[in-house]
Protein backbone atom coordinates (compact mmCIF):
# COMPACT_ATOMS: atom_id res chain seq x y z
CA UNK A 1 0.00 0.00 0.00
CA UNK A 2 1.61 3.69 -1.07
CA UNK A 3 1.68 6.56 1.41
CA UNK A 4 -1.24 8.27 -0.52
CA UNK A 5 -3.63 5.22 -0.72
CA UNK A 6 -2.70 4.37 3.32
CA UNK A 7 -3.41 7.95 3.77
CA UNK A 8 -6.92 8.41 1.46
CA UNK A 9 -7.93 4.89 3.49
CA UNK A 10 -7.17 7.14 7.19
CA UNK A 11 -9.57 9.73 5.99
CA UNK A 12 -12.45 7.62 4.90
CA UNK A 13 -12.16 5.52 8.00
CA UNK A 14 -12.10 8.79 10.22
CA UNK A 15 -16.13 9.77 10.99
CA UNK A 16 -16.77 13.62 12.19
CA UNK A 17 -20.02 14.53 14.43
CA UNK A 18 -20.89 18.13 12.90
CA UNK A 19 -23.22 19.87 15.37
CA UNK A 20 -25.43 22.39 13.91
CA UNK A 21 -24.84 21.08 10.73
CA UNK A 22 -27.56 22.87 8.60
CA UNK A 23 -26.79 26.15 10.05
CA UNK A 24 -24.03 29.22 9.04
CA UNK A 25 -20.72 27.57 9.35
CA UNK A 26 -21.69 23.82 9.89
CA UNK A 27 -23.45 23.77 6.70
CA UNK A 28 -20.41 24.75 5.26
CA UNK A 29 -18.31 22.12 7.40
CA UNK A 30 -20.16 19.44 6.43
CA UNK A 31 -18.99 19.89 2.94
CA UNK A 32 -15.57 20.77 3.33
CA UNK A 33 -15.00 17.75 5.89
CA UNK A 34 -16.58 15.71 2.91
CA UNK A 35 -14.46 17.27 0.38
CA UNK A 36 -11.21 16.45 2.40
CA UNK A 37 -12.97 12.76 2.06
CA UNK A 38 -13.79 12.57 5.64
CA UNK A 39 -17.11 10.77 6.68
CA UNK A 40 -19.77 13.38 8.59
CA UNK A 41 -22.23 12.31 10.34
CA UNK A 42 -24.43 15.57 11.20
CA UNK A 43 -25.32 16.21 13.93
CA UNK A 44 -28.66 18.86 14.31
CA UNK A 45 -32.55 19.39 16.04
CA UNK A 46 -33.41 17.49 12.40
CA UNK A 47 -31.50 14.61 13.01
CA UNK A 48 -32.13 14.12 16.99
CA UNK A 49 -29.56 16.50 18.26
CA UNK A 50 -30.02 19.30 20.84
CA UNK A 51 -27.69 20.85 23.40
CA UNK A 52 -29.98 21.57 25.74
CA UNK A 53 -30.66 17.50 26.18
CA UNK A 54 -27.59 15.69 27.19
CA UNK A 55 -29.80 12.52 26.54
CA UNK A 56 -29.25 12.82 22.56
CA UNK A 57 -25.36 13.56 22.75
CA UNK A 58 -24.28 9.82 22.92
CA UNK A 59 -26.40 8.89 19.55
CA UNK A 60 -24.48 11.17 18.31
CA UNK A 61 -21.18 10.88 19.43
CA UNK A 62 -20.76 7.26 19.66
CA UNK A 63 -18.03 5.61 17.61
CA UNK A 64 -17.11 9.08 15.88
CA UNK A 65 -13.51 10.30 15.79
CA UNK A 66 -14.03 13.63 16.44
CA UNK A 67 -16.62 16.68 16.41
CA UNK A 68 -16.86 20.41 15.52
CA UNK A 69 -18.96 21.89 18.08
CA UNK A 70 -20.66 25.16 17.30
CA UNK A 71 -22.74 26.45 20.37
CA UNK A 72 -26.45 27.78 19.72
CA UNK A 73 -27.47 31.49 20.17
CA UNK A 74 -23.91 32.46 21.08
CA UNK A 75 -20.59 31.16 22.49
CA UNK A 76 -20.69 33.66 25.00
CA UNK A 77 -24.17 32.77 26.18
CA UNK A 78 -23.76 31.58 30.24
CA UNK A 79 -24.85 28.34 29.16
CA UNK A 80 -22.22 27.98 26.72
CA UNK A 81 -19.61 27.11 29.58
CA UNK A 82 -21.29 24.25 31.06
CA UNK A 83 -22.89 23.13 27.98
CA UNK A 84 -19.47 22.82 25.79
CA UNK A 85 -17.75 21.31 28.98
CA UNK A 86 -20.36 18.21 29.40
CA UNK A 87 -20.30 17.80 25.56
CA UNK A 88 -16.76 17.44 25.62
CA UNK A 89 -16.23 15.16 28.15
CA UNK A 90 -19.07 12.90 27.12
CA UNK A 91 -17.41 12.72 24.16
CA UNK A 92 -14.09 12.37 25.20
CA UNK A 93 -15.23 9.66 27.38
CA UNK A 94 -16.78 7.61 24.47
CA UNK A 95 -13.22 7.91 22.51
CA UNK A 96 -13.95 11.54 20.98
CA UNK A 97 -11.20 12.75 21.49
CA UNK A 98 -10.41 15.42 18.73
CA UNK A 99 -12.76 18.70 18.87
CA UNK A 100 -12.89 21.84 17.19
CA UNK A 101 -15.08 24.14 19.14
CA UNK A 102 -16.29 27.59 17.03
CA UNK A 103 -15.46 30.53 18.91
CA UNK A 104 -15.89 34.57 18.45
CA UNK A 105 -12.48 36.64 18.40
CA UNK A 106 -12.39 39.36 20.71
CA UNK A 107 -15.58 37.91 22.61
CA UNK A 108 -14.68 38.18 26.54
CA UNK A 109 -17.79 35.92 27.14
CA UNK A 110 -16.51 33.17 24.92
CA UNK A 111 -13.48 32.24 27.61
CA UNK A 112 -15.63 30.09 29.92
CA UNK A 113 -16.63 28.13 26.93
CA UNK A 114 -13.28 28.17 25.45
CA UNK A 115 -11.49 26.91 29.02
CA UNK A 116 -14.28 24.74 29.59
CA UNK A 117 -12.98 22.54 26.51
CA UNK A 118 -9.69 23.15 27.03
CA UNK A 119 -9.72 21.55 30.42
CA UNK A 120 -12.05 18.51 29.14
CA UNK A 121 -9.00 15.97 28.64
CA UNK A 122 -10.00 16.56 24.86
CA UNK A 123 -6.99 17.12 21.73
CA UNK A 124 -8.82 20.26 21.00
CA UNK A 125 -8.43 23.08 18.95
CA UNK A 126 -10.24 26.74 19.13
CA UNK A 127 -11.24 28.57 15.90
CA UNK A 128 -12.27 32.24 16.99
CA UNK A 129 -13.54 33.73 13.98
CA UNK A 130 -14.22 37.65 13.10
CA UNK A 131 -17.97 38.76 12.46
CA UNK A 132 -18.82 36.45 9.09
CA UNK A 133 -19.36 38.40 6.22
CA UNK A 134 -22.34 35.82 5.25
CA UNK A 135 -24.37 37.35 8.14
CA UNK A 136 -25.20 39.98 5.91
CA UNK A 137 -26.72 37.52 3.66
CA UNK A 138 -28.28 34.98 5.51
CA UNK A 139 -29.83 35.59 8.76
CA UNK A 140 -32.04 38.21 10.34
CA UNK A 141 -30.00 41.50 8.84
CA UNK A 142 -31.19 40.54 5.47
CA UNK A 143 -34.71 41.40 5.84
CA UNK A 144 -33.43 44.96 6.46
CA UNK A 145 -31.30 44.99 3.68
CA UNK A 146 -33.70 43.90 1.14
CA UNK A 147 -35.82 47.11 2.44
CA UNK A 148 -32.52 48.91 1.79
CA UNK A 149 -31.59 49.95 4.96
CA UNK A 150 -29.13 48.15 7.19
CA UNK A 151 -29.69 49.11 10.93
CA UNK A 152 -26.89 47.78 13.61
CA UNK A 153 -25.28 49.39 16.53
CA UNK A 154 -21.45 49.04 14.85
CA UNK A 155 -20.63 53.22 14.77
CA UNK A 156 -18.04 53.72 12.24
CA UNK A 157 -15.14 50.35 13.71
CA UNK A 158 -13.54 48.66 11.66
CA UNK A 159 -13.61 44.72 10.87
CA UNK A 160 -12.06 41.86 9.11
CA UNK A 161 -15.31 40.37 8.04
CA UNK A 162 -14.05 36.37 7.29
CA UNK A 163 -16.16 34.19 4.74
CA UNK A 164 -17.42 31.32 5.98
CA UNK A 165 -16.12 29.10 3.82
CA UNK A 166 -12.61 30.16 4.79
CA UNK A 167 -14.05 29.06 8.45
CA UNK A 168 -15.12 25.68 6.78
CA UNK A 169 -12.07 24.97 4.83
CA UNK A 170 -9.96 25.52 7.86
CA UNK A 171 -12.34 23.05 10.07
CA UNK A 172 -11.32 20.74 7.85
CA UNK A 173 -7.30 21.27 7.61
CA UNK A 174 -7.44 21.20 11.06
CA UNK A 175 -8.92 18.24 11.08
CA UNK A 176 -6.62 16.09 8.56
CA UNK A 177 -3.28 17.87 10.09
CA UNK A 178 -2.85 15.35 12.44
CA UNK A 179 -2.08 16.81 16.27
CA UNK A 180 -0.04 19.55 14.23
CA UNK A 181 -3.54 22.02 15.72
CA UNK A 182 -4.21 20.09 19.07
CA UNK A 183 -4.20 22.83 22.06
CA UNK A 184 -3.72 25.69 19.97
CA UNK A 185 -6.06 28.72 18.96
CA UNK A 186 -6.12 29.87 15.52
CA UNK A 187 -8.12 33.24 14.99
CA UNK A 188 -9.58 33.80 11.40
CA UNK A 189 -10.41 37.16 9.54
CA UNK A 190 -10.93 38.48 6.16
CA UNK A 191 -7.54 39.99 4.28
CA UNK A 192 -8.99 43.48 5.21
CA UNK A 193 -10.34 46.22 7.37
CA UNK A 194 -13.88 47.65 6.52
CA UNK A 195 -16.36 49.44 8.20
CA UNK A 196 -19.71 48.57 8.15
CA UNK A 197 -20.80 51.18 6.18
CA UNK A 198 -18.35 50.21 3.74
CA UNK A 199 -19.12 46.42 3.84
CA UNK A 200 -23.31 47.60 2.88
CA UNK A 201 -21.45 50.60 0.51
CA UNK A 202 -19.73 47.24 -1.53
CA UNK A 203 -23.25 45.27 -1.24
CA UNK A 204 -25.08 48.14 -2.59
CA UNK A 205 -22.62 48.58 -5.64
CA UNK A 206 -22.68 44.85 -6.36
CA UNK A 207 -26.23 44.53 -6.31
CA UNK A 208 -27.09 47.37 -8.23
CA UNK A 209 -29.09 49.24 -5.80
CA UNK A 210 -29.01 51.98 -3.16
CA UNK A 211 -28.63 50.44 0.56
CA UNK A 212 -27.79 52.29 3.72
CA UNK A 213 -26.01 51.76 6.79
CA UNK A 214 -27.73 53.75 10.02
CA UNK A 215 -25.99 53.48 13.15
CA UNK A 216 -27.75 53.16 16.35
CA UNK A 217 -26.68 52.70 20.06
CA UNK A 218 -26.22 49.34 21.05
CA UNK A 219 -28.55 49.64 24.02
CA UNK A 220 -31.79 50.91 21.57
CA UNK A 221 -30.44 48.08 19.22
CA UNK A 222 -31.78 45.68 22.06
CA UNK A 223 -35.17 47.51 22.86
CA UNK A 224 -35.86 47.02 18.92
CA UNK A 225 -34.64 43.08 19.65
CA UNK A 226 -37.01 42.61 22.40
CA UNK A 227 -39.62 44.61 20.18
CA UNK A 228 -39.49 42.12 17.65
CA UNK A 229 -39.71 39.45 19.80
CA UNK A 230 -36.33 37.96 21.06
CA UNK A 231 -36.36 37.21 24.71
CA UNK A 232 -35.01 39.66 26.39
CA UNK A 233 -32.16 37.48 28.68
CA UNK A 234 -31.03 37.05 24.73
CA UNK A 235 -31.21 40.76 23.94
CA UNK A 236 -29.40 41.62 27.05
CA UNK A 237 -26.19 39.17 25.83
CA UNK A 238 -26.40 40.89 22.46
CA UNK A 239 -25.88 44.32 23.97
CA UNK A 240 -23.17 43.00 26.36
CA UNK A 241 -21.59 40.90 23.56
CA UNK A 242 -22.11 44.14 21.17
CA UNK A 243 -20.58 46.26 23.23
CA UNK A 244 -17.59 44.01 23.89
CA UNK A 245 -16.88 43.85 20.49
CA UNK A 246 -17.69 47.07 18.73
CA UNK A 247 -14.69 49.15 20.36
CA UNK A 248 -12.50 48.63 17.27
CA UNK A 249 -10.24 45.48 19.36
CA UNK A 250 -10.63 43.47 16.64
CA UNK A 251 -9.54 46.05 13.79
CA UNK A 252 -6.86 44.36 12.61
CA UNK A 253 -6.24 41.12 9.94
CA UNK A 254 -4.50 37.83 11.17
CA UNK A 255 -2.47 35.51 8.93
CA UNK A 256 -4.12 31.88 10.02
CA UNK A 257 -5.78 31.54 7.19
CA UNK A 258 -2.98 31.24 5.29
CA UNK A 259 -0.87 29.82 7.70
CA UNK A 260 -3.78 27.01 7.77
CA UNK A 261 -4.70 26.66 4.12
CA UNK A 262 -1.83 28.32 2.48
CA UNK A 263 -3.66 30.19 0.23
CA UNK A 264 -4.96 33.82 1.29
CA UNK A 265 -8.60 34.48 2.72
CA UNK A 266 -11.55 35.40 0.39
CA UNK A 267 -12.10 38.79 -0.05
CA UNK A 268 -15.34 40.85 1.30
CA UNK A 269 -15.84 41.90 -2.57
CA UNK A 270 -16.41 38.20 -3.48
CA UNK A 271 -18.75 36.82 -1.38
CA UNK A 272 -20.61 40.24 -1.82
CA UNK A 273 -20.62 39.68 -6.17
CA UNK A 274 -21.83 36.36 -5.69
CA UNK A 275 -24.55 36.82 -3.34
CA UNK A 276 -25.74 39.50 -5.15
CA UNK A 277 -25.85 37.38 -8.08
CA UNK A 278 -27.95 35.20 -6.38
CA UNK A 279 -30.41 37.61 -5.90
CA UNK A 280 -29.74 37.60 -1.97
CA UNK A 281 -30.56 41.57 -1.88
CA UNK A 282 -33.63 42.29 -4.18
CA UNK A 283 -36.39 43.77 -2.32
Amino acid sequence: MTQNTAETTRKQAMTVVVTGASGRTGSRVVEAVRAAGLTVRPASRARGFAWEDPATWSRALRDADAAYLVYPSDIGSPAAAEGVGALAREAVGLGVRRLVLLSARGEDQALPAEEALASSGADWTIVRAAWFAQNFGEGPLVAGMRRGELVFPAAEVREPFVDVRDIADVVAAVLTSGDRYAGRIVELTGPRLLTWREAVAEISAAAGRTLTYTPVPTRAYGEALTGFGVPSEEAELLIEVFETLMDGRNAHVTHDVREVLGREPRDFADFAREAAAAGTWRA
